[in-house]
């Protein structure tokens, strides 16, 4: 499976192209459409949310609600657009100078952007750059999401920390973690910890100022064998990795104990195997977070991702005007206070797309039956083996 994405924050729409879900899949705008209503949610958001209201349309490769094998296009129409349409217009007769941005931003991709396209107007870089594409990205994700509900993969992403409070350490099973996080306003399965979050949100509105977090996203009842050791690039937890450093802000990625388990021995960090009739291997932990040599092992896939602080801030910090090359305050564009819930909906969908590919490495089909049929054949395997 392979996609493109394409548009600007403020340009008419955002675009993408799937190609290689299988046929026979049964997808609807309206379940893409929740997927996109989830990333828009969340406390702490900014003004941006109070004028979009994604809506997906599928211009090609469904029909009747079933996807036909054939690419599929879809667009999220930018409603802001009406506001910019003279500013962002691809034609010659654009308002090229109003608006224009000549102040980087510490933290965006503002200046090194313009260095490397040579761009007078950062407004070229920071169109492109801003998190506004993560929509399309949900909606690319949303079908992978959906391909893997039908062999009963289910994907449920957290978030963990925000600041520096941080929610207590339990065993949230599958069917707790979606009750309570569907009552959050913060994809937060920690009541207390979430009412002091959004205290912790409101200090930084007040003072002009943002907050990062940790989410953690978790899959089940994946088949072990997805991913490769023989080739770097086909790892899995590399790719998974990779997709979560891609979102927009994400500074960091762990699976499993990640970093924790750099600092106590092994016998405190490998998971015993085990065996049982009928359930073939198993372990009693899951120190390794789903992922050995590169592979899914049959244990719950646990990965986190940390999303520094919105570098967007009402107290703006110093920069340097890229044309004078004299020292001013950098300029401010609309902007959230917290987006961690949102990161959060996004990883999920980044992730989802990663485990829908790697599923169709192994098991190749044009059409979901023919899929459904080899998962069950190799569950049966495992089981047995």
């Amino acid at each position: 499976m392979r996609y493109l994405t394409a548009g600007e924050s403020h340009g008419p729409a955002l675009t993408a192209i799937v190609e290689g879900l299988p046929a026979g899949l049964p997808v609807t705008e309206k379940y893409v459409n929740e997927q996109l209503a989830r990333r828009q949610g969340g406390y702490g958001r900014g003004g941006r949310m109070k004028i979009e209201k994604d809506q997906v349309r599928f211009l090609s490769g469904v029909r009747g609600g079933i996807t036909m094998g054939s690419p599929v296009a879809m667009v999220i129409e930018n409603k802001d657009y009406s506001n910019w349409h003279k500013i962002m217009s691809p034609a010659p007769g654009a308002d090229l100078d109003k608006n224009a941005v000549s102040r980087p931003r510490p933290g965006h991709a503002d200046l090194p952007g313009a260095i490397k396209y040579r761009h007078r107007d950062i407004r070229n870089v920071l169109e492109r750059a801003s998190a506004r594409e993560t929509a399309a990205r949900v909606a690319v994700g949303s079908l992978a999401r959906r391909l893997l509900e039908e062999i009963n993969v289910v994907i449920v992403g957290f978030v963990k920390q925000i600041g520096s409070v941080s929610i207590k350490n339990k065993g949230y099973d599958v069917s707790e973690l979606q009750e309570v996080i569907n009552r959050s306003q913060l994809l937060c399965p920690d009541p207390e910890a979430e009412k002091q979050m959004i205290t912790e949100i409101d200090r930084c509105r007040k003072e002009g100022d943002s907050l990062g977090g940790i989410f953690e996203i978790r899959a089940f009842h994946l088949p072990p064998g997805l991913g490769s050791y023989v080739h770097f690039d086909r790892k899995l937890d590399g790719r998974l990795a990779a997709a979560l450093m891609s979102i927009q802000a994400i500074k960091g990625v762990e699976i499993g104990k990640g970093f924790e388990a750099a600092q106590v021995p092994g016998s405190q960090v490998h998971d015993e195997i085990f065996y049982s009739p009928g359930r073939g291997f198993y372990r009693q932990t899951n120190n390794a977070g789903g992922i050995e040599g590169g592979m899914t092992n049959g244990e719950p896939l646990v990965i986190r991702a940390a999303m520094k602080p919105i570098p967007t801030l009402y107290k703006p910090l110093k920069s340097v005007d890229l044309h004078t090359k004299e020292a001013f305050t950098a300029s401010v564009e609309r902007s959230d206070v917290c987006a961690v819930p949102a990161a959060c909906v996004v990883g999920e969908n980044v992730i989802a797309w990663e485990l829908a590919a790697a599923l169709l490495d192994k098991f190749p089909a044009d059409n979901l039956d023919d899929l459904k049929w080899a998962v069950k054949n190799y569950r049966d395997y495992v089981r047995q083996v």
